[in-house]
This record gives structure tokens, C-alpha cells and sequence, in this order.
């Protein structure tokens, strides 16, 4: 069995405790960090521990086994299912300042025979948790981030050995790099420049254009877009939040998604007046209409753009944080299903209370799913003086 050697893991470390926390800065010396691991990538975990421990951090680990959801799925009662240790939850994010997550899945396909309802159902009760959590992030004393441990199982989804799938997560990541952080700041960098070109422009609204796709997206007002912010490793993507009341059109997502112990694939899906009123999918059909049944999970949260240019990756990685950044011959754009992210609000956020977010058409549900298209598109702005703008086409920006 592969596994990634202490030199990797040590750079791996560096990345996320240095540099990925904190947006970019990483800790500071007496920073409360939530360390949270699946438990199959124990080695990364601890590589992050030592050097959280090294920075003056002060970890909380916790070590999560998938199969325990699975049995819960299988056995629990309603009442068990919808059950959220609120108070614990509570004290625990007024008492971090950053959260680690590392996803080392044990098998992307654990919970195909799990009922969707009962899924859902258990999903549910997670909404307060993501309240809690990403109010405090708008109030500025809190961070995140998330990247990937290779597991076998997920390895043999992406019709790769393990060895090959730890060479794709070596290249998007920079580890086979000697100043790793340096490549992740000049990959910044050049992001940075990309989206201030972006939010310069007059935006009404974007179309797409692609096989299967012809779809209309409002930008809305105080829109940014964002990215480079060291939530997520790797992330090339740039995206925003559109106002979920102006998507209009059709769109088809020819990577497969990998979500709740599930696979779906061929996702198509057909708005009117911003709302879901067709979906299709070639497998596990059932589980997408249950999601899309969850509150407010048929709006768009999220619109993204990756440039071929700024992505290592290559390959399908059975694996949204991989798939979302997908370079490739013509780059990927993708749209989360469920909830917007308010850094993209170009306001003060401390500033907002929830009727605000609501009259703007940022979207508010406990669901969050991205879903991927990679195939040769383009993407055209059109400005508020009635003109348009081509930004995207054959994977990069073009403005």
C-alpha cells in the first residue's frame, strides 16, 4: 500500500498550518485550532499536529470514522437522526479561531444502500452548525480550510492506483515544488489579478454556453468575486454569488458527483425564474430530487470559473475539492446548489443582518453542492449599458 512519504507530508503541513489558515497568513502564536480528520489520513493528521504545535497553536483533534454515520443511518430513529448536540456545538466554535478539515474517504460509495430520505433527514439538523460556524467567520474571527488525504477506495473511483492519485495531489498542491507556499502565493497572486478584472466590470448578468447548457445567471448588486483565500487546498477556482432569483435556462454537468456516499451522474437541470423545475440524472436520480427537496437546495448559491492555466490537475479525482478545480483542456465551471458564501458580498459583512442577505438573493440552506462541467464552453457578460463581454472561453479568461 502507497503512502506519501514525511517529506510530503511535512511540505503538506506547511501548506495548510503556514499559509492556508488564516486566509492566506496562517496561525498566530496562541490560536485555538479544530483539527478534524477522517480517520484514514491519521498520518497527515499528525504531520499538521506537530506543526500546529510548532507554530504556538494549540490543537483540538478529533478523529471521525465514517462507518459510525453509516450504521446511525442504517439504525437510528427519527428522533436520533435529526439529534444535534446544539450546546456542544455552540461552545465549541465561540471557542476555535481556525478549523482543519482533512477528507480521507474510506469508501466514496459507503452509504448506496442508505434511503436518500434518511440522508436528508440527518442533514437536516447540521443547518445550525453551518449558521453558527460561518456567522462567526463574517464577524472576522474565524477560518477554514479543507484538503484531501488519498485513500485507496477513492483511488480506484478515479481509475487510478494510489500511487498516481498521490502524484495528482503532489501537482495541484505544489509539494513537488522546494518553496511550495511561494508557488501558492505567485498562483495567488495571479488570481487576484484576474478577479480585480472581473469585479470591474458593469455585470447585469453571465450566460453559458456549452452542450446541453444555456444558461442565464444575475450577477446581482454588491456582488464581488472572490478567490485565493486559502479556504480549500487546492483552489484556482474564482466565483460568486449570484442572485438566485435571475437563473434562467438549462445546464448539463458531465462530471460525476460524489456525494453522501453516493455517486450521480449526468446531472441536468432546468431553472426558471431562479428555482429548479426539471432535473434528470443518469444515476441515482432519486437522491438528487431528495436533495434538491431540502430547503432552498433548488437555488443556486454558487458560480464558478477555473483558468486551465492556473490548475495542475488533470484527472478526475471522484472528488468535489479536486473536480471544482479542474484544469484540463478547457479549465471547469461550476455552481453550488444551496447556499452563497457572503465574503462574496463587496460590502461590510458585519454590517448585514439576515433580511439583507435575503432582499440581495444570496440563498440560505443547509445544502452546499457543487456540480461540475468541464467541457469546451464559453462565457459572455452582459453589462448594464446593454453591451456584452466575452470572459471565458476553451478554459481561461479571456478579458
Amino acid at each position: 500500500m502507497y503512502t506519501p512519504n514525511k517529506s510530503i507530508l511535512r511540505k503538506y503541513a506547511e501548506v495548510m498550518v503556514d499559509f492556508a489558515l488564516g486566509k492566506g497568513q496562517g496561525i498566530k502564536r496562541g490560536d485555538i485550532v479544530y483539527l478534524e480528520y477522517d480517520s484514514e489520513g491519521l498520518p497527515l493528521a499528525l504531520a499538521v499536529y506537530e506543526r500546529i504545535l510548532e507554530k504556538g497553536g494549540n490543537p483540538i483533534v478529533r478523529s471521525k470514522e465514517e462507518l459510525f454515520d453509516r450504521i446511525l443511518l442504517e439504525s437510528g430513529n427519527e428522533d436520533q437522526l435529526k439529534f444535534v448536540p446544539k450546546k456542544y456545538f455552540k461552545a465549541l466554535i465561540n471557542t476555535i479561531d481556525h478549523r482543519l478539515y482533512i477528507k480521507a474517504t474510506r469508501d466514496p460509495l459507503l452509504l448506496r444502500k442508505v434511503p436518500p430520505k434518511r440522508i436528508m433527514l440527518a442533514n437536516e439538523g447540521k443547518k445550525i452548525f453551518k449558521k453558527w460556524f460561518f456567522d462567526k467567520e463574517d464577524k472576522g474571527k474565524l477560518t477554514w480550510s479543507l484538503c484531501l488525504y488519498g485513500t485507496a477506495n477513492m483511488a480506484k473511483e478515479a481509475g487510478l492506483t494510489l500511487k498516481s492519485y498521490w502524484e495528482q495531489i503532489t501537482k495541484a498542491c505544489f509539494l513537488d515544488k522546494e518553496n511550495c507556499i511561494k508557488r501558492w502565493k505567485d498562483t495567488f497572486s495571479m488570481i487576484y489579478k484576474i478577479k480585480s478584472k472581473l469585479n470591474k466590470l458593469p455585470v447585469d448578468r453571465f450566460r453559458v454556453i456549452s452542450d446541453k447548457t444555456d444558461l442565464y445567471i444575475k450577477w446581482g448588486e454588491k456582488r464581488k468575486w472572490i478567490g485565493g483565500r486559502g479556504a480549500n487546498i487546492p483552489s484556482f477556482e474564482i466565483f460568486t454569488a449570484p442572485d438566485w432569483r435571475g437563473t434562467n435556462g438549462n445546464v448539463f454537468f458531465d462530471f460525476p458527483l460524489y456525494r453522501y456516499g453516493n455517486i450521480i451522474k449526468n446531472i441536468y437541470l432546468e431553472f426558471k425564474n431562479g428555482k429548479v423545475v426539471k432535473a434528470s440524472a443518469d444515476k441515482n436520480e432519486k437522491l438528487l430530487h431528495e436533495m434538491l427537496k431540502q430547503k432552498n437546495a433548488d437555488k443556486i448559491g454558487e458560480f464558478s470559473l477555473t483558468d486551465k492555466r492556473l490548475s495542475r490537475i488533470d484527472h478526475f479525482m471522484a472528488e468535489t475539492l479536486y473536480d471544482e478545480n479542474f484544469g484540463g483542456k478547457y479549465g471547469n465551471c461550476h455552481m453550488a446548489l444551496g447556499s452563497s458564501y457572503h465574503d462574496c458580498y463587496s460590502g461590510d459583512k458585519k454590517k448585514m443582518r439576515e433580511n439583507n442577505w435575503n432582499k440581495l438573493g444570496f440563498n440560505d440552506s443547509g445544502e452546499h453542492c457543487d456540480i461540475i462541467n468541464t467541457l469546451k464552453k464559453e462565457v459572455w457578460a452582459f453589462l448594464k449599458d446593454g453591451s456584452r463581454k466575452l470572459i471565458y472561453k476553451d478554459g481561461q479568461f479571456v478579458i
